[in-house]
């Protein structure tokens, strides 16, 4: 049977046209790790469009099917089928030398790789396409971007949804469907690479306890131990070390990897020892005492006090054009280490009303010193005299990077919202010096998009939107500082919340997005509370990078899971090499729950000039509930300083 259609033609371009491998799984649970295959179908299309082969086969897992209310396969009908080493050779033959395609690719990837690795074979995949980004950047007008919404707004059938085989040839449709419309637009696709995995990457590691008290400070002299204190360890020991942390940590101390100002005490039979810690301790003042002093004081650990657990409220999410974001005030600004000389170092504050003051040069912000949200515009404020850019996406085209940003600037205090890629949802374009010889006008053109001058952001008056496409749900568009909280659906539990940065593709660097669980001193609780290319996902799963293409990166942050001693995840984006910020130009950050929800908050930051670490956005702790903050702060040191400033140890 072929799947192509007059409807679906696959553009015949080398830029969209090549051997695809379509692939749906059903699985026991979400951890690819720890859960198993229940079925897979995997449906190869040529680069013309014609299917070259399809097979599909349910899976015996030799574990609890899991959710069967979500995938309907229960045990007695998996009993019989074949276990997934026995199909994994002829599963490898429709992938090789094949794009993999799914939606949400990472998901099927990683569950892929993982049952390829227990079988002791290499999953055969090179590079992977996901539906999910590929809709992300063409943005097509729909409330979210299931597989079954995009198969509605593409006009593909669909029959039995969560059944592997019907979900793949959904998928077939969407992907032409979707590639059509990149064409059209001349997006480039999101294809990520895919090495050879570490077989390292696929070892379950056991979660650390986290401390369960809060840090009382420093080990006065004389004094006790007492619950929640940091304590770190250098040099030899008498006791062997996994003894002496094991009886700390029963004691409710925090053993800590490393050292910084917050650090109740170091431990060390050398106190002339030149190690990293013992010289970060003496730089701070950290109080040091030996290990026999130690073990004595561990034989009367005083109480700590507790931290406060949170339990989050049921909040009903409301339209996004009726409601009004809740007044807000930001978190703490995190405390970076000592770092070069050229970094802006952010200082901790207490809470207040005052967002952080920016690292130099300062760029024009919407609202300057203050992090409060820009309300969502309710439908009939479109077009209104205060907020006239109400409803559009404005594309700016040319510029040097000040003016540029000084304009989507300009736009966010108009209402609109400022793109950073052509996309189905642009209404106008703005058209600064040069920016008529940008690669993308002529694409521009042949839409018949509005395109305007620098002057034209100046106009007060209404602007006719025109007949471009309309969201039932807009998402909020927060200035740089803006806050707002993230609500919880009635009667279920809080979802995932997923932080996606997305920028301009670059050619000569690489952006990483990193991500960081901290204490209520802004600091990781161990190294393993450090989310990077490296290390995608914390100890517990509660917090994981995901790669959805070169220009594309996503923090998902399951809030319900994180352990109390958690106050804040901070998301920020690296450059490696000599590229700055300045470079790249604006970088876009969505916030939705889960991984193909509608975004109900969007902002557009533009770093300054020589910037190679930025800050993003955090997530945190207020009371019971938790809260978004957009930052858009950068530091001239690299990453390596950001994580040595947040208590991770990395070596010199």
């Amino acid at each position: 049977m072929s799947l192509a259609s007059a409807s679906f033609d696959v553009p015949a371009t080398d830029h969209y046209a090549h051997d695809w491998a379509l692939v749906d799984v059903e699985t026991s649970g979400l951890v690819a790790r720890r859960d198993r295959v229940l079925s897979v179908a995997v449906v190869t299309i040529g680069p013309d469009g014609e299917q070259t082969g399809e097979f599909s086969t349910l899976l015996d897992p030799g574990c609890d099917p899991g959710p069967v209310h979500v995938h309907g396969l229960t045990a007695e009908r998996l009993r019989g089928s074949p276990t997934f080493d026995q199909v994994a050779g002829r599963i490898g033959a429709m992938l090789q030398d094949r794009v993999l395609v799914a939606h949400n690719a990472q998901f099927d990837y990683d569950f892929l790789a993982h049952e390829f690795a227990r079988a002791r074979m290499w999953l055969p995949v090179s590079q992977r396409l996901c539906t999910l980004a590929l809709n992300r950047q063409v943005d097509p007008p729909t409330d979210d971007m299931k597989l079954g919404t995009l198969a509605a707004h593409y006009g593909v059938p669909q029959q039995h949804a969560h059944d592997a085989l019907d979900d793949t040839r959904v998928l077939a449709g969407i992907l032409r469907a979707s590639l059509r419309q990149a064409a059209r637009l001349d997006l480039p696709l999101p294809l990520v690479a895919c090495p050879p995995r570490a077989e390292s990457r696929f070892t379950p590691q056991p979660p650390k306890t986290p401390c369960a008290y809060r840090n009382p400070g420093r080990l006065a002299p004389g004094g006790p131990l007492r619950q929640g204190m940091k304590i770190a360890i250098t040099g030899d020991t008498a006791h062997a070390r996994a003894e002496l942390v094991g009886r700390a940590v029963a004691a409710g101390l925090n053993m800590m990897a490393s050292v910084s100002r917050h650090t109740s005490v170091l431990v060390t039979n050398e106190p002339a020892c030149e190690s990293t810690k013992a010289r970060r301790a003496l730089a701070e003042g950290v109080p040091v005492i030996d290990e026999h002093t130690f073990l004595r004081l561990l034989a009367d650990v005083r109480a700590g006090t507790a931290h406060e657990a949170t339990a989050a409220p049921a909040v009903t999410i409301a339209p996004p054009d009726a409601a009004t974001a809740p007044a807000a005030a930001p978190a703490p600004t995190p405390a970076p280490a000592p770092a070069p000389a050229s970094a802006q170092v952010p200082v901790t504050e207490p809470e207040s009303t005052t967002a952080p003051v920016p690292a130099e040069p300062v760029l024009p912000s919407p609202s300057p010193g203050a992090a409060v949200p820009v309300p969502r515009q309710p439908a009939d404020s479109v077009g209104s005299l205060d907020k006239p850019l109400a409803g559009h996406r404005v594309l700016v085209l040319g510029g040097v990077h000040a003016d540029a940003a000084a304009a989507r600037t300009r736009v966010v205090e108009l209402g609109g919202s400022a793109a950073i890629n052509l996309s189905a949802s642009v209404t106008d374009v703005v058209l600064l010096a040069r920016g008529e010889k940008d690669r993308r006008m002529s694409r521009i053109t042949s839409l018949e998009l509005p395109v305007h001058d620098g002057h034209w952001l100046t106009a007060p008056a209404s602007i006719d939107r025109g007949t471009a496409a309309v969201r039932a749900q807009k998402p909020q568009i927060l200035p740089r500082g803006g806050v707002t909280d993230l609500p919880v659906p009635h009667g279920r539990p809080a979802p995932d919340w997923y932080i996606t940065a997305s920028w301009a593709p670059q050619t000569d660097c690489e952006i990483d997005v990193v991500a960081f669980l901290l204490d209520e001193d802004e600091q990781v609780t161990f190294d393993e509370e450090f989310i990077f290319y490296g290390a995608p996902e914390s100890p517990a799963g509660t917090v994981r990078l995901l790669t959805g293409g070169p220009a594309e990166q996503t923090i998902a942050v399951d809030v319900a899971s994180l352990p109390p001693a958690t106050r804040k995840v901070v998301v920020a984006a690296a450059i490696d090499g000599v590229t700055t910020f300045g470079t790249v130009g604006a970088i876009q950050i969505g916030a939705a729950a889960g991984n193909s929800g509608a975004p109900i908050a969007r902002a557009t930051l533009d770093a300054a000039t020589t910037e190679r670490t930025m800050l993003l956005a955090e997530i945190y702790r207020r009371g019971p509930l938790w809260r978004l903050r957009t930052v858009g702060q950068g530091y001239d040191h690299g990453l390596d300083a950001l994580a040595r400033g947040y208590g991770v140890d990395i070596a010199d």
